[in-house]
């Protein structure tokens, strides 16, 4: 098999997918911990845009977690297992369940560095600020101090997707084009994610991760308004600015890709 390929972790909690993919001659550094923004998956937000090559190729190893209802994870009936919260205890679990973190933090070489994209950054962020004994370093694109997702007209979308005219709200017409465009996505699950978010409304500066953060976001991505307040809130943090870029093509930037190596380097 060539090193590259990305292959699904079984034994692992059904409802969350695991995939790794790694380096042919990797480097005596954590594996990489990629999360993807809401309405894509791992292999959409991370393998077909070539992070998975660009990491491998730098000596990373990678694990990539499907949050619930996307990619190849399932879809859970209880509501519940979409808040944020709840999200990131069963990615630490499954983690754990796959010694991708080991039973002892005292361990040399235990953690993770992350990458995360959109939603996934503000999982992150909170991840990082909760289990800061467990993440490195942190890489975060198109991270903001607002929540889309808590301003999103669920009535609207509802509607909207029974056949309604579409959400006068343009966020909320961008979140549900999004989630349209992935081709296997359970629309009506995605919907009970945006509800059960909008129960733990993001708030950045209640708890701050404290490793180094590199923040990307593209100069044209209104979705990272506030970036340069996560900065300052943060000890250790830096921000770097894909020019041109904006919230759904930033991910597929070059710059992008050379600057979170070389930070977790």
């Amino acid at each position: 098999m060539d090193h590259h390929a990305v292959h699904a972790v079984e034994g692992v909690d059904p409802r969350l997918s695991i995939t790794r993919s790694n380096a042919a001659d990797p480097l005596d550094l954590p594996p990489v911990l990629l999360l993807h923004g809401f309405g894509s998956s791992s292999r959409q937000n991370w393998v077909d845009t070539g992070w998975v090559r660009h990491l491998n190729d730098a000596g990373r190893n990678v694990v990539m977690v499907d949050l619930p209802a996307h990619g190849d994870s399932g879809a859970p009936a209880d509501a519940g297992a979409y808040a944020p919260s709840r999200m990131r205890a069963d990615i630490l679990q499954a983690l754990f369940d796959e010694r991708v973190l080991p039973l002892r933090s005292d361990l040399p070489g235990s953690g993770v560095d992350v990458i995360a994209y959109s939603l996934g950054s503000r999982l992150a962020w909170e991840f990082g600020a909760t289990q800061p004994e467990l993440v490195r370093r942190m890489v975060l694109g198109g991270p903001g101090t607002a929540d889309p997702l808590a301003s999103f007209d669920l009535a609207g979308a509802e509607l909207y997707l029974a056949g309604g005219p579409a959400s006068e709200d343009p966020v909320t017409a961008d979140l549900l084009r999004m989630a349209q465009a992935g081709p296997h996505n359970d629309l009506p699950s995605l919907l009970a994610m945006v509800s059960a978010i909008k129960t733990e409304p993001f708030d950045p500066q209640q708890a701050v991760p404290k490793m180094p953060l590199l923040l990307v976001a593209g100069d044209r991505d209104e979705y990272a308004e506030g970036i340069s307040d996560l900065q300052a809130w943060a000890p250790d943090a830096r921000v770097t600015t894909l020019p041109g870029r904006d919230h759904a093509n930033a991910i597929t930037s070059r710059l992008f890709k050379e600057a979170a190596v070389a930070f977790l380097a």
